[in-house]
């Protein structure tokens, strides 16, 4: 059997936080069975692609330097192993990745020696444009959905949010970067169903395009990326407004990402959902069809059905969140206060804890000092210091210890 590298390049919102924990959790299981994920944390691979793309992400890119390579060269020395068949990367932001940055992932990967794939997995841009919006949010963006619409819209893509946004989503425009070097059969896609289908069904097409369908994996959820309602990324983006220059990038991912996005305002089911404006669907449609058409022209390999790239029809009554029920986002933000409020508790009890425990400490350690024994060894150890012969005494009796400290 000839040594692949299965390239999981994006996009985003396409079910890949659940792929990528499945592949992380599982990661020896897969590798006793000739199946490389190479991940000592879960977010390996994501600093890995900014290492590789330089990309800025709060302070982050430094963590990931050399990353990429890092990774790389797990890859090519697994594969050169007996029993070494496949290896696994998978980000979502690689579907950024400018041709340069391409080729060097690539090669580093061992192509064209090495039998590369490329997996992208997609969803309809009905889903997709909100999504990428409230993702925005979660990430600290204080921009209003309509000014995120105008600037997706804009056709020169001259803003930061419309040049990202169609750099992970616009999909001919991603596998001429990934796929120009590779025959239209290493080049699988991945539909995301459309919603109401099979629970399970996304995972069968992930296994499927990357051939995991004979590991017996357990595929339950444990990190996810769940959506919000419409007041609920309100409320986060009115936050953001008033917190962005009091809370860093470091705190505010586990308190505001994680803490109430996450945790708190995504259990919150029954708010109104985040949609498509119903007057932009007409423009979307036509281009989620062209891109249908690109694929079924190129040959590519996918795995579902193009079918589920049409989007749902507007909706019979349209949520706006840059006017939302104010009530509701009043009730939100108060579900994210009481969250808080529980976390900021917890924090105080293990303070408390910790306190207590450093004064035991300390407790003990004066009365170590007071004992008879302890005042002999000091008044010993000083005596020796004073002396050459003294301190050669000293540094054998530590070296015999195996101590490494210069107390006695």
């Amino acid at each position: 059997m000839s040594r692949r590298v299965l390239l999981h390049v994006g996009t985003p919102k396409t079910g890949t936080s659940h792929f990528q924990d499945v592949l992380f959790r599982n990661r020896v299981r897969l590798r006793e069975q000739g199946v490389l994920y190479a991940a000592e944390r879960f977010d390996a691979h994501f600093l890995a692609a900014l290492d590789l793309m330089q990309l800025p992400w709060g302070g982050l890119e430094n963590e990931a330097v050399g990353a990429w390579d890092a990774l790389a060269e797990q890859v090519r020395r697994f594969l050169e192993k007996p029993g070494g068949r496949t290896a696994i990367v998978s980000h979502e932001i690689l579907a950024t990745a400018s041709r340069g940055q391409v080729a060097r992932a690539l090669s580093s990967l061992g192509h064209p020696d090495t039998e590369v794939h490329v997996v992208l997995s997609v969803r309809d841009l009905v889903r997709q444009i909100p999504a990428e919006w409230q993702e925005n949010v979660k990430h600290r963006r204080e921009l209003p959905y309509g000014r995120f619409l105008d600037q997706v819209r804009d056709p020169d893509r001259a803003s930061a949010i419309g040049a990202w946004f169609w750099g992970v989503q616009e999909i001919p425009d991603i596998l001429d970067r990934w796929a120009a070097d590779l025959p239209p059969d290493r080049v699988h896609l991945v539909t995301v169903p459309r919603p109401g289908g099979p629970r399970g069904l996304l995972w069968e097409r992930f296994s499927a395009a990357f051939d995991l369908g004979d590991l017996h994996l357990d595929v339950e959820a444990e990190r996810a990326n769940p959506s919000l309602g419409v007041p609920e990324t309100t409320a986060v983006r009115r936050i953001n407004v008033k917190a962005n220059k009091l809370v860093p990038p470091a705190a505010y991912r586990p308190l505001v990402r994680e803490l109430i996005a996450h945790q708190t305002l995504s259990r919150r089911t029954d708010s109104p959902r985040l949609t498509l404006p119903p007057e932009e669907h007409g423009w979307v449609a036509e281009l989620q069809q062209r891109w249908s058409q690109v694929v079924r022209d190129r040959g590519y390999d996918v795995v579902g059905d193009l079918a589920d790239l049409v989007g749902d029809p507007p909706p019979t009554t349209y949520a706006d969140p840059d006017s939302p029920d104010e009530a509701q986002v009043a009730d939100a933000a108060l579900d994210a206060i009481t969250a808080l409020l529980v976390e900021n508790a917890r924090l105080v009890r293990t303070e408390s804890d910790l306190r207590a425990e450093l004064a035991a400490t300390r407790r003990d350690l004066e009365r170590s000092h007071l004992r008879p024994t302890y005042r002999w060894r000091e008044k010993t150890v000083r005596r020796l210091q004073a002396s050459r012969a003294g301190r050669a005494a000293l540094r054998f009796y530590r070296a015999a210890r195996g101590r490494s400290s210069r107390s006695a």
